[in-house]
């Protein structure tokens, strides 16, 4: 399917996304909304894809919301019109962390506002160098809470930390970004799409069905209390130990070779 504002590609069961809208660093409209938000609710059900890479043109990553297109705009709405469009963009992040196949943000460049909460809905940051991220919501007099940076951030990098960040809006560069705990890893910037798709390729050739367990009940499990996590490691991981996966990664283990998990 070809969308508007984003190039999409799929190649050995990666799908790219690439934010294409250079001039502005990639500044999210509403038509990207509505496709990334359709894009994501549906590459569950496509079995061609089994990794998610976003990444940006040019020199950003994604700059956040269009002044011109969307923030306008969003002066001249009225409530109902401004919760249809901010269930529009939590519809996106929702959809991303729904979906059982793991995303990697490859950031290129700058993350501002709701481009650094797509980096943090992703499951993996692999940040260029040059990359910068600042969740810059209060500089325009809004709270922290969009997209569900609030709910995420703090599993990532702490409360205090998460309560600096979201309620000053400062910029960080991607050296204080690894250091905190918010990018996986730092790469130089021409080697960021290949360390990126290194990475998704792993990913790829990895237990499918247990890799997006553990995605989903990293998720599930932050809101349960200890009992209720081990009883629900006990049973999703005596599930897994039914799969052909477990029988041939066991296998490869005994014999000292590579495993082969189902690729279907």
């Amino acid at each position: 399917m070809a969308y508007e504002s984003f190039d999409y590609t799929v190649d050995g069961g990666i799908a790219t996304v690439r934010l294409n809208n250079p001039g502005q660093l990639n500044a999210l409209t509403f038509r990207t909304y509505e496709e990334l938000a359709e894009l994501t609710g549906s590459v569950a059900a496509d079995s061609r894809v089994h990794v998610l890479v976003i990444t940006g043109a040019g020199k950003g990553f994604c700059s956040g919301g269009s002044v011109d297109d969307i923030i306008g705009e969003l002066l001249k709405m009225d409530g109902a019109g401004l919760y249809r469009f901010t269930r529009l963009t939590c519809d996106v992040v929702r959809n991303m962390r729904a979906l059982e196949k793991p995303i990697v943000a490859a950031v290129n460049g700058v993350a501002a506002g709701a481009g650094a909460v797509l980096a943090l809905a992703s499951d993996l940051r692999v940040l260029s160098d040059r990359a910068r991220m600042a969740f810059l919501f209060v500089k325009v007099g809004l709270a922290g809470s969009d997209m569900g940076a609030i709910h995420l951030l703090p599993r990532i990098v702490g409360t205090g930390r998460a309560m600096e960040l979201l309620s000053l809006g400062d910029a960080i560069d991607a050296a204080e970004a690894y250091r905190i705990g918010l990018a996986n890893k730092v790469v130089p910037h021409e080697e960021l799409m290949p360390e990126a798709l290194k990475l998704a390729s792993r990913l790829r050739d990895g237990p499918r069905f247990a890799i997006g367990l553990t995605k989903k009940l990293l998720d599930l499990e932050a809101g349960m209390d200890l009992d209720a996590a081990l009883e629900m490691e006990a049973m999703t991981q005596a599930h897994c130990m039914q799969t052909a996966d477990f029988h041939e990664g066991f296998r490869a283990f005994m014999e000292k070779e590579t495993p082969r998990f189902n690729r279907d």
